[in-house]
């Protein structure tokens, strides 16, 4: 009887033990669980868009972790936390690189833009000042040809000017697809008014 007594002391007096051990790493698990959720969230914005599956691993993990506290793993969220952090930086590190790169390619791409694209409209302008002095059309352009072309090179210009100023604003994604835009654009009327391909837009 007095053996049963003593197990059932060591029993109550272990599980104590083991609630104020679960209790004392609830703080730290918590705090563990912040950090790697804020570490997380401050480049979750850019990995998403440039690094989408390196992102999605790091918060299955992240989510995985959170399980576990909910759990009151305690020990295992504490014990996870270090290297989730790592994973996390390591997120940000890969979603900057490849930004970089992503922006030093759209820059590249502005520059031929901003290089061809005014000269083409300049042609483009040059011709028909040509067509309005000389009052002649070359064979296979119409009237309507040059009238069509004297709309849309208002437009064009118009349009250039708006991808300009999105890119000023660094807005350079929107700036490039406005300035494809203008290309096809510039590459049309080309075409009407009979401008060889050395006049047309590149890039």
């Amino acid at each position: 009887m007095k053996r049963i007594h003593s197990l059932r002391f060591l029993f109550v007096l272990l599980a104590g033990l083991a609630l104020a051990a679960c209790t004392n790493l609830q703080e730290p698990a918590k705090k563990v669980l912040a950090d790697v959720e804020s570490a997380i969230t401050a480049t979750s914005a850019d990995a998403e868009k440039y690094v989408p599956e390196q992102y999605a691993a790091v918060t299955q993990k992240l989510t995985d972790l959170k399980a576990s506290f909910d759990k009151q793993d305690y020990k295992a969220v504490v014990a996870a936390g270090p290297g989730l952090i790592a994973d996390a930086k390591a997120l940000a590190d890969a979603a900057a690189a490849k930004k970089s790169e992503v922006l030093e390619a759209l820059n590249k791409q502005w520059t031929s833009f901003a290089a061809d694209l005014p000269s083409a409209v300049a042609a483009i302008e040059a011709r028909l000042a040509t067509f309005k002095k000389t009052h002649k059309l070359p064979k296979g352009v119409t009237k309507d040809a040059v009238a069509s072309a004297t709309a849309g090179v208002t437009e064009v210009k118009s349009a250039w000017a708006e991808a300009t100023a999105a890119f000023g604003a660094g807005n350079i994604q929107a700036a490039i697809d406005k300035a494809k835009a203008v290309k096809a654009k510039a590459e049309e009327i080309s075409a009407k008014l009979g401008i060889g391909a050395d006049a047309k837009a590149a890039g």
